[in-house]
């Protein structure tokens, strides 16, 4: 009897004929003769690629059956291609031609299936069994074609499927479904991958099976595999990486600066060297600038792995698109309709214009793109003007219009805004800065005993509010001080050192009680310090109005320099460089961890490109300015602990919690009422349910944990090279049991879904109306250095100058633009637990954790929902009140204020 091949020489098939150079299908049949596809082996080898399959893998057309055909089984393999709009199935011209016509002879997709065993008899890989998968239909966007395999007994279980792609274009692999296998049934294979053309790259691309594996328990068929896989993925650390490529690497931030166009945009290099230590990011590759050496040159293109990039939903909505529409539209748009930078607004009438009747812009070609990918901006299209760029209004200025004015919210936000991460505990007294005074003057606040007293009377001595722990300070006085002078020198800014004091009242609410501001001696001046307290005259309350907006100037630059863009974007792309290069695809924890890192490239390449490059909307629109990202490294370097960057050890850092046995979550807080902590710290602990209980599936015992070579060249990674600049700190810690492993992941999944949710989808929310949270201050203080002349108009215009010292018409417009697109949440979201991952669902113990851990998280909503209700909560509850609803899990769409996605996503 005679051996069944893959292929059928000499056998006829009807295939759909599509019609030329169209995605349709028509009618038409045609007699197709299959052959045999020629040899990988024939083709010119190259160096081994990231996700690709060496070429010295054997391959054969042929399943190594024996002679007996029943012995074979039929396995179908369905292949699920998504189209799309700039890659596979759109290219027109003699491409798409010969794509149509590889897709009419069944030669569009090569599958070779890899056996998980070696050939017991050899000891050697199994030959691999490959066929052509041919086009059979179209559903919606999905294009699905089919490949049939027959399989001996012999063949043992599948371990990975290789796939090259026979267009002249990349494609969007979703899935591959195979059925058939001896004892297996189906096998689903999740791949949602870019698999590149071959005529990019000769070699296959390589996806294991859904079955998860440490590296001691790999299948033997497969270990050469994923050690050359993960190889691959490294790189050499050479060349200009290529759009198709999944090259991992780490480089320095050399590439926010653009010398090349002006020498004034030259910035210092992040990362590399002690004075500005960093984190890294992705390497590029790109040349070398030709004015500055150490610098990269810049360029549209900002390369990412490849399936780090945005989805075509995300693309098509708001994020990549949307974010190019606000810079390469609308603000250009609004330069244009505002000529004058620096005009601010004359009074306040005319920033509620901004809601009411919007900004009359010129005529612009895309107003039709505008209208699709602007639908909340330019919601004033829809009323038939046409040119007009109006906001929506926040969720705070509907209910309660004066919300931005009130000293109780002001306090408030520190416990239930978008910078939750800042308020301490004031632990010492007098609070004291650590800066040589010899350069910046006395160390000790000018914030007396007396004053406090003053403020407090009634409540408690000054000696009962320290020990009860009662009072509480936002402290920018240290990490500002050292660049009021440099900003200072730049147009149309200022900045101070500052400290707030707050005092807990007995109803857990804060009273905001003193602001000092300091400018250090500088230019032949000596050292200036204020301090400003609320009043009962009217100079005091103008001085307090005027102190309190260069304060929340500087918690909004903190804000989004440290607690968003540090600690979350930036710290985190060091964590998934070192997974994708040291875990493999079938490590648990790779997968575990895989969710969590989605879209964060691709967004962290486009702050470089238009937020935190030089010149861009934070150094054009933030008090720091072309010193802002340098400010973050400094804060890195004084501030930054991965071991407190989970939350409990945060809240401990701050003196907002201690440890106590016997409390919920093992802390107590220090205000009972901290939203954000009530919240976070439940969310923690669902998070941390979670990956205990996968940790422990995985690693029943410590020994796993330390004879795991690519476990521990992971934290290793993170350590010395990602974050090297912080090595030989003492903080970190060890890995050595499930217990460590427990911590360190739950550690880097909350910084990526809870704490990133807590500081970006409020923005709009409390930022969006801009006297709620300036971004600048542009004036002095009157009381600093004023003639008689500056003192006059302050008397007879305090509000004019208040305005003055807000943001300008440009840089208020452009911020609220940028924040209701960073607030937005894509159709396509993912959040925190909502749906499984193929790899979780394929292991009943852990698809049983995932739904309880789903359970949990459900459960979180309605115990927020509660929370929000009870009027025992002040600050969650109230009239004019926004609830606390940051740490809430899912969410629909768009500007909610809610929703906690797996990863930093936007």
């Amino acid at each position: 009897m005679l051996k069944p091949h893959v292929y059928h020489s000499n056998t006829k098939t009807l295939l759909p004929l599509p019609k030329p150079f169209f995605h349709g299908i028509s009618c038409a049949f045609l007699p197709v003769q299959n052959s045999r596809p020629p040899s990988s082996s024939s083709r010119t080898g190259k160096a081994f690629k990231a996700g690709f399959v060496p070429k010295n893998i054997k391959a054969s057309v042929a399943s190594s059956v024996s002679d007996d055909i029943d012995a074979a089984s039929t396995v179908k393999a369905l292949v699920t291609v998504k189209q799309t709009v700039g890659g596979f199935l759109t290219n027109l011209g003699l491409e798409r031609g010969l794509d149509d016509i590889r897709d009419l002879l069944g030669k569009s997709i090569l599958l070779e299936l890899v056996s998980a065993e070696l050939d017991p008899k050899t000891g050697q890989e199994k030959k691999t069994i490959k066929a052509y998968a041919h086009r059979v239909k179209q559903e919606g966007d999905n294009v699905m074609y089919e490949a049939e395999f027959k399989i001996g007994s012999d063949f043992g279980d599948l371990g990975a499927v290789l796939v090259e792609n026979e267009h002249h274009k990349e494609m969007f692999l979703e899935d591959i479904v195979l059925d058939g296998f001896f004892n297996n049934g189906s096998i689903s294979i999740k791949c949602n991958s870019w698999v590149h053309s071959k005529y990019d790259n000769s070699q296959k691309r390589i996806f294991f099976t859904d079955k998860s594996y440490l590296p001691s328990q790999t299948p033997s068929g497969l270990k050469r595999l994923r050690k050359e896989e993960l190889e691959a993925l490294r790189g050499n650390g050479e060349g200009e990486r290529k759009s198709f490529e999944r090259i991992y690497d780490y480089d320095v931030y050399n590439d926010v600066g653009d010398p090349d166009s002006d020498l004034s945009k030259k910035r210092p290099v992040l990362g590399g060297n002690k004075d500005l230590p960093y984190p890294r990011r992705c390497r590029t590759g790109r040349p070398r600038c030709d004015s500055d050496p150490a610098s990269e040159k810049k360029s549209n293109i900002f390369y990412v792995p490849r399936d780090e990039c945005f989805s075509e939903v995300k693309q098509l909505t708001f994020s990549a698109k949307t974010m190019y529409s606000v810079f390469h539209a609308v603000i250009p748009s609004l330069q244009t309709a505002i000529v004058d930078r620096e005009l601010g607004f004359p009074y306040f009438t005319a920033i509620d214009q901004l809601f009411n009747e919007g900004i009359d812009l010129p005529p612009e070609a895309q107003q039709n793109l505008w209208r699709s990918l602007l639908p909340r901006l330019l919601k004033a299209i829809s009323d038939g003007s046409d040119n007009v760029l109006r906001f929506e209004t926040p969720d705070t200025m509907d209910r309660d219009k004066f919300f931005w004015f009130r000293d109780e919210e002001f306090a408030r936000q520190t416990l239930t805004g978008i910078n939750p991460y800042a308020l301490r505990l004031v632990t010492e007294w007098p609070m004291k800065s650590k800066l040589d005074p010899e350069i910046y003057g006395t160390a000790e606040s000018a914030i007396t005993k007396e004053m406090i007293e003053c403020e407090i009377k009634g409540y408690m001595t000054f000696d009962e509010a320290m020990k009860q722990k009662k009072l509480f300070v936002l402290d920018y006085h240290d990490l500002l001080l050292p660049y009021v002078k440099k900003v200072r020198e730049l147009p149309g800014t200022t900045l101070y050192g500052s400290r707030t004091l707050f005092f807990l009242n007995p109803d857990e609410t804060l009273r905001p009680l003193a602001i000092e501001l300091t400018r250090p001696p500088m230019d032949g001046k000596p050292e200036w310090k204020d301090v400003y307290r609320t009043s009962w005259h009217s100079t005091g309350v103008w001085l307090w109005r005027l102190a309190k907006a260069h304060v929340l100037a500087h918690d909004s630059g903190y804000h989004q320099l440290v607690s968003h863009w540090l600690r979350t974007h930036c710290c985190t792309e060091p964590y998934i460089i070192a997974t994708n290069r040291q875990l493999s695809a079938m490590h648990p924890i790779y997968r575990l961890l895989h969710p969590h890192f989605r879209y964060t490239m691709e967004i962290n390449a486009l702050a470089r490109e238009y937020l935190i490059s030089a010149d861009g909307i934070i150094e054009s629109s933030f008090s720091p300015g072309k010193y802002s990202l340098e400010l973050s490294a400094v804060a890195y370097d004084l501030q930054w602990r991965f071991d407190h960057e989970a939350l409990p050890a945060d809240l401990i850092s701050r003196g907002m919690a201690v440890e106590d046995p016997s409390a919920p979550h093992g802390l107590r807080l220090t205000i009972k009422d901290y939203p954000f902590a009530n919240d976070g710290l439940l969310l923690w602990d669902i998070l941390k349910e979670w990956v205990s209980d996968y940790v422990n599936h995985y690693y029943p015992n410590a020994s796993l944990v330390e004879s795991d070579q690519e476990l521990q060249a992971w934290w290793t990674e993170i350590r010395t090279v990602g974050h090297g600049d912080k090595k030989d700190e003492p903080w970190w810690p060890v890995l050595k049991t499930p217990e460590d492993l427990i911590h360190i992941i739950t550690t880097i999944a909350w910084v990526a879904s809870g704490h990133h949710a807590s500081v970006n989808f409020g923005q709009y929310t409390y930022a969006g109306y801009f006297p709620s949270r300036p971004t600048i201050a542009r004036r002095n203080m009157p009381t600093e250095v004023a003639t008689e002349k500056d003192w006059e108009f302050f008397k007879n215009k305090p509000e004019v100058l208040l305005l003055l010292c807000f943001p300008s018409q440009i840089q208020a417009t452009t911020v609220m633009a940028i924040l209701d697109v960073l607030s937005n949440h894509s159709p396509d979201e993912e959040y925190l637990g909502e749906n499984s991952e193929a790899a979780w669902a394929e292991n009943p113990v852990i698809k049983a954790a995932f739904e309880k851990f789903n359970g949990r998280l459900i459960e979180l909503e309605g115990i927020i929902d509660a929370r929000n209700a009870n009027k025992e909560f002040r600050n969650r509850n109230g009239a004019g009140i926004m609830p606390y609803e940051f740490l809430k899990p899912f969410s629909e769409p768009g500007v909610t204020g809610k929703g906690v996605p797996y990863s930093i996503s936007i």
